[in-house]
């Protein structure tokens, strides 16, 4: 058999195979859309939020206006106690509470000061944290307004008054984020991981599908079918590659930094590695079921050890030396840090080493682990 009719055996029999055109094909379309989708608003506004008004005077009317009209809060009720504001976010009414306390208004103008207490349903931190700065930010407002009053009550210059209550200016820039949204944030690491996920179980499957039967992967030898099966997967996750870290990083406006060569240069090791890894893989099932079973089981380990989600830092050592045989973790980092921090690539060399030794592990275990198969198979028949 040729290397061209290998090749062409190689992409038929991913073509024949229903689960793997599902997994791979479907799989990678179906979760471009799926895991962005809940996220696409990118920045929670206009969170519902409760009152407890216990002062009931103009300041404190006026602070609720001025948190009504934040973009991050809308006051949706008023009640009389804690506990019906605790209900309303128990029946899911509202999602946070403020409480004003008594003589707020009259602590303030005598300068004693006075304390704001608010709360919120904490299980949803991006809600929790938009109405946390919302009412923070209302509360500071109104706190300024009254010590503005208080200097002028006693003479002092209005420009002066200003100058003294906003001495200092907070120019705040996001960096590699500047939506400060959800979907930019968490899109470029996942989809690395949805291609190697896939591409683990594609060639899990077809490996493991194999090798109890007879067809072309008995006519060849390990090195031929190897390296046909790394050419025709590449070829084929270069393409759903170039969908996801080119249209969907535009689409979901993502922050990209690095230029294509770059990021061409760095997915060859990461991809090349991947489908070794499941190559080696593969020669460990012999029914067709368990490589999908069993990696879509340790997805959301992966996901936590990449440390895009978690800092790596709360995240037990051994765990983390071990995740490094994962082709999937040196390339999350380095592709962050090269695609959507925009590092040098001095910087991400380590990791691309990394996938390039990982690629020929994995390369080595898949030759032993197709010789043992093989060779059992030819033992079996005789």
């Amino acid at each position: 058999m040729s290397w061209l009719q290998l090749l062409w055996a190689e992409f038929k029999a991913i073509l024949a195979d229903k689960a793997i055109v599902v997994t791979v094909f479907g799989g990678v379309l179906f979760y471009s859309v799926l895991y962005p989708l809940p996220y696409l608003n990118q920045v929670p506004t206009e969170q519902m939020v409760v009152v407890v008004d216990h002062d009931n005077s103009s300041l404190s009317r006026q602070l609720l206006r001025h948190a009504d009209a934040s973009p991050k809060i809308k006051i949706v009720a008023q009640v009389g106690s804690i506990n019906e504001a605790q209900q309303w976010i128990s029946d899911s009414k509202a999602h946070g509470l403020l409480v004003i306390p008594e003589g707020f208004r009259r602590n303030l103008l005598l300068g004693k000061g006075a304390t704001l207490s608010y709360g919120g349903d904490a299980s949803y931190f991006l809600i929790y944290s938009a109405i946390a700065e919302g009412l923070i930010s209302a509360g500071m407002d109104a706190g300024k307004q009254v010590q503005m009053l208080g200097l002028l009550a006693r003479g002092q210059n209005p420009k002066q008054a200003e100058q003294s209550l906003n001495s200092v200016n907070i120019n705040s820039v996001p960096v590699f984020n500047p939506s400060l949204g959800y979907t930019p944030y968490v899109v470029p690491g996942l989809f690395l991981l949805i291609l190697h996920q896939t591409l683990l179980i594609g060639t899990g499957i077809l490996g493991a599908g194999q090798w109890r039967k007879k067809g072309y992967w008995n006519e060849v030898s390990p090195l031929a079918l190897i390296g046909a099966r790394l050419t025709v997967f590449c070829a084929i996750y270069a393409v759903f590659s170039s969908f996801y870290l080119g249209y969907c990083f535009y689409w979901y406006d993502v922050s990209v930094q690095a230029t294509l060569a770059e990021v061409g240069l760095f997915m060859l090791p990461f991809l090349l590695s991947t489908a070794a890894c499941g190559i080696a893989l593969s020669c460990l099932f012999v029914k067709r079921e368990l490589p999908t079973q069993v990696l879509l089981l340790v997805s959301m380990p992966i996901l936590f050890v990449s440390g895009f989600v978690w800092p790596l830092a709360l995240i037990p050592d051994l765990l983390v030396q071990v995740s490094q045989v994962i082709p999937a973790v040196p390339a999350i980092l380095g592709m962050l840090e090269l695609n959507q921090m925009g590092t040098d690539w001095t910087n991400v060399m380590p990791q691309w080493l990394q996938m390039w030794a990982l690629f020929a592990l994995f390369c080595l275990l898949a030759y032993i682990g197709i010789n043992r198969r093989l060779s059992t198979h030819l033992l079996q028949q005789e």
